[in-house]
């Protein structure tokens, strides 16, 4: 259910939603590390495992502070209802479990993080499950690519690691039109910045990972959308197979969900000017970035998101895929204050090679159809000083 709290703005649902207290009268959420919960008789025990009396059963589908955790996401997102997995591969995969039979079809947009193109083209096609990909950007793309048994349309807009946006509105015509599912991946953005369930998008899609921790400490994934689909196809994947989030995870998340809007606010500023000042600079090629004017979907990025996000991806200019990947490498290696690390999401700066790394497991073809090159750097944009980030790329460029 989501919080009471739905009533206030983005920044207090971010602090007080989904919020219960025990007996005890806690002011800080309480973390309940059990596997299991007692029953008053064995009839209770019977009603709760049957779903006739609610109540918490098991910590594998239903936990107190696992459910502060959904019931607080759900409040910002404006979503019906949640359920939160061990990590936003997980999300996806039951996402996938739930919709999904052998001889469906997925329509996918091309540019989506590298574990997500396995997982669809890879994975799920050993189920029978076919999977075509599609230049996200392009609403005719997405309707050319369209079948008869096309069941599910996934995204992300922003995209990994190119920054490319897909019109929801475009998607959600799409898919209802095919009656089949609509499904965004909003990582790079958060409810802090998009809410795609405003759009009519079925279902929402978390790596908790990332921006919803935003200090990189733990894994977490989250599902939301309308309260039958959580309830009654999903919840049933989650509690047969099992990828649940760990309480003292959903703990972590929770403190992470109070800092949210603050902190995307603060870091789409700062990626703002990061990415103005790398498109001035000499061995730049080009700059992906939705904030920057020069973006060909900068009026969509306005209409449909409060702010750019913080991540910032840029080419470098070289004159073979050998020398851009070189270029690339010395100028990561060249950084004296970002984290080498293919995370993002943190208060920290991150910096990396996608081609390498996120999208490394992909074929060299796969990568070109994406338009992942050798010379591509992704930049997650932090907390730290902009002027300090902008002279820990001018040492590392000069070198």
């Amino acid at each position: 259910m989501t919080s009471p709290t739905d009533q206030y703005d983005l920044a207090t649902r971010a602090v007080r939603g989904g919020t219960e207290r025990s007996h005890f009268g806690e002011h800080s959420e309480a973390l309940f590390l059990t596997s299991s919960f007692v029953f008053e008789t064995a009839e209770q025990a019977a009603a709760r495992f049957s779903g006739e009396q609610d109540g918490f059963v098991y910590s594998r589908f239903s936990n107190p502070t696992v459910r502060m955790f959904e019931q607080r996401l759900a409040a910002l997102e404006g979503a019906e209802d949640c359920l939160a997995t061990a990590s936003g591969m997980a999300a996806i995969l039951a996402v996938c479990l739930a919709t999904l039979r052998a001889g469906d079809h997925v329509l996918c947009g091309a540019n989506v993080f590298g574990a997500t193109v396995q997982l669809f083209s890879s994975l799920l096609s050993r189920f029978g499950v076919e999977t075509s990909f599609v230049d996200g950007a392009d609403p005719a793309a997405w309707r050319a690519a369209a079948m008869p048994r096309t069941r599910l349309l996934f995204c992300e807009t922003p995209s990994n690691p190119l920054m490319e946006l897909t019109d929801l509105r475009a998607f959600v015509a799409l898919g209802r039109e095919l009656g089949a599912t609509t499904v965004v991946d909003n990582c790079f953005c958060t409810p802090a910045l998009q809410r795609p369930l405003d759009f009519g998008v079925d279902v929402v899609i978390h790596s908790a990972t990332k921006y919803l921790d935003g200090q990189g400490r733990v894994l977490g994934g989250a599902v939301l959308g309308r309260r039958a689909f959580i309830r009654d196809e999903l919840l049933p994947v989650l509690r047969t197979a099992g990828p649940s989030l760990s309480p003292f995870n959903a703990w972590v998340l929770l403190k992470g969900l109070e800092t949210l809007p603050l902190r995307m606010r603060a870091q789409s500023q700062a990626a703002t000017e990061l990415a103005a000042w790398l498109a001035e600079q000499p061995a730049v090629k080009r700059v992906y970035f939705p904030g920057l004017p020069s973006h060909p979907q900068f009026e969509l990025a306005q209409r449909q998101q409060f702010g750019p996000g913080a991540v910032v991806s840029f080419e470098l200019k070289g004159a073979s895929p050998e020398d851009l990947r070189r270029r690339a490498w010395r100028l990561i290696d060249g950084v004296r204050l970002m984290s080498i690390t293919a995370n993002l999401g943190d208060t920290r700066t991150t910096i990396t090679h996608p081609a390498t790394t996120t999208h490394g497991r992909l074929s060299a073809q796969a990568r070109e159809r994406a338009g992942i090159t050798e010379g591509l750097v992704r930049i997650s944009v932090g907390l730290e000083s902009v002027a300090d980030l902008k002279r820990d790329l001018a040492q590392a460029f000069e070198r």
